[in-house]
């Protein structure tokens, strides 16, 4: 292997990081971690996984860049090997390491033969989840999403808010300067979650090449795809961002695109792993035990405008945002004709159900429910003893 051309390629890569001085809220805690376990960031394409790996090996001299899609016909644990022997590295980085045929076993063969500190990365989370009872006791897996509102406040604003949680939420203790910049809230929704928009005035030509590439790239690295399986999955991504937010599950999903319940299973599965769709399961009894099946934000804007999806992108940033936070989130599955409210909130103080919508809502939502804490989060600044501001679930913890 050409270690001259991977010392270009690494030296190339701390030029760029030194074109972004401002770092992910994670990068901390990563760059603070520490012991003998191998550390495994694990987000969507787009969220500033290559960026943070380089920052790293900008600011540490004992660290090395290594890009695993443009390694062809390299054994990784003998490249590893060279490294830390001519080099004297002693943290390597890989990033998208999915890439990389057999990745586990390569990982298990360093973290046992070679003195060396691993930090890698992957866009394709079912290939780590796959691989979790071999890596469980060599790896540390970490999530890394794309901005909650508060980091996008940060990276605009340079005003770096309080977290909340849902309970402080509850009690109405938060800031005014929580709500100081609600103006950016729609552009946020509108793309701009996505850390690369930063840089782009359109951010949909580009979220749609990096479905592409998840689709045509990812997929098929962690799974064995046939092409026109491909298709039927670019299919039935199509139908989520173009159907109304309800009703939207295996059977639906198995009658409109004729295709088997099973197939609409692992379709599914593999799309809520790479990080598009957003899969949320039902609670309470006699129910049918089908999700909700969501979507990651801003998706849902490949297949409509704002104003006609933006029912969708409200629970989508919901969700997406209490997930985040590390709640466990269930949907309230009615009987036909019955007003619920949309979702169950587990918290260590106790249950919320949330009603996430628009103006309009209110009491009649939670007929029936026995939960105490009961909340609508709307697209306003409106406060009352119901109603909070949908903006402050951007500042979860």
């Amino acid at each position: 292997m050409d270690l001259a051309h991977l010392n270009e390629l690494h030296l190339l890569a701390i030029e760029e990081a030194k074109m972004y001085p401002k770092k992910r809220l994670v990068y901390s805690e990563i760059a603070n971690d520490s012991g003998r376990h191998f550390l495994g960031i694990i987000g969507p394409r787009g969220v500033g996984k290559t960026i943070l790996l380089k920052q790293f090996a900008m600011e540490n001299a004992n660290a090395f860049y290594v890009s695993v899609d443009t390694l062809i016909d390299t054994d990784l644990f003998a490249l590893v090997q060279q490294l830390t022997e001519v080099q004297k590295v002693s943290i390597v980085l890989l990033d998208e390491i999915h890439f990389y045929s057999d990745f586990p076993r390569a990982l298990k063969k360093i973290y046992d033969f070679l003195s060396v500190k691993v930090i890698f990365t992957s866009s394709a989370a079912l290939a780590l989840h796959q691989s979790s009872l071999d890596l469980s006791r060599r790896v540390k897996f970490r999530f890394l999403f794309p901005f909650s509102f508060r980091e996008y406040v940060y990276f605009k604003k340079d005003q770096l808010l309080p977290t909340l949680s849902l309970p402080e939420i509850w009690d109405k203790n938060w800031q005014s300067d929580h709500l100081l910049y609600s103006h950016l809230f729609e552009p946020y929704l509108s793309g701009q979650i996505m850390p690369f928009a930063l840089e782009e005035a359109d951010v949909l030509p580009l979220l749609q090449n990096v479905l592409q590439k998840i689709l045509y790239g990812d997929l098929p690295s962690i799974h064995d795809l046939r092409a026109s399986e491909i298709s039927k999955i670019e299919r039935m991504i199509r139908f989520i961002g173009k159907a109304d937010i309800d009703g939207i599950n295996y059977t639906s999903l198995s009658k409109n695109l004729g295709i088997t319940k099973y197939k609409a299973e692992l379709y599914v599965k593999l799309l809520e792993q790479a990080f598009v769709l957003n899969v949320v399961w039902p609670t309470g009894t006699n129910v049918l035990k089908e999700p909700k099946i969501l979507m990651y934000l801003p998706y849902r804007l490949l297949f409509k405008n704002f104003e006609d999806a933006i029912g969708g992108l409200r629970e989508d940033f919901a969700v997406e945002m209490l997930k985040g936070a590390g709640y466990s989130c269930f949907y309230l599955k009615s009987k036909r004709g019955q007003k619920t409210p949309d979702y169950l909130v587990e918290t260590p103080e106790g249950e919320f159900v949330l009603e996430i919508g628009g103006k309009g809502k209110g009491r009649q939502q939670f007929k029936g429910v026995t939960v105490d804490k009961k909340l609508i989060f709307s697209h306003a600044l409106e406060v009352t003893d119901l109603k909070r501001p949908l903006i402050l679930l951007g500042y979860l913890k």
